[in-house]
């Protein structure tokens, strides 16, 4: 489905595991992109130069209640989130179809 529907945004590696015989794969969303809309977010803590991790500085912490600019999106369908990795970013088209796969685990909320 991923290789159908976000070719250009996805790698898919296959892997052997042990006691099955049809393929496995490993999913990775390939593209990163910097499209978090801190105004409309809940609230955004960011890294700053004088902490811990000063090195991720600007980076997020914490996202409360995620808001993206969608117009920064640009074509992607499937993406992860420049400056906070947590979540998986998947169009609309693509979140129906892994609903109609009948995927367990996932969990969708529209941001």
């Amino acid at each position: 489905m991923f290789r159908e529907l976000a070719p250009n945004d996805i790698q898919l590696f296959e892997v052997e595991v042990e006691g099955q015989s049809e393929p496995y794969f490993i999913f990775n969303a390939a593209r990163r992109i910097r499209c978090i809309d801190d105004a409309a977010c809940e609230e955004v803590q960011l890294y700053t130069a004088e902490g811990v991790q000063a090195h991720r500085a600007g980076e997020c912490r914490a996202v409360y209640g995620l808001r993206i600019d969608k117009p920064k999106v640009g074509d992607a369908r499937v993406f992860r989130l420049w400056g906070w990795s947590p979540p998986i970013i998947v169009d609309d088209e693509i979140k129906d179809a892994l609903e109609r796969s009948g995927i367990v685990g996932g969990q969708f909320d529209e941001v």
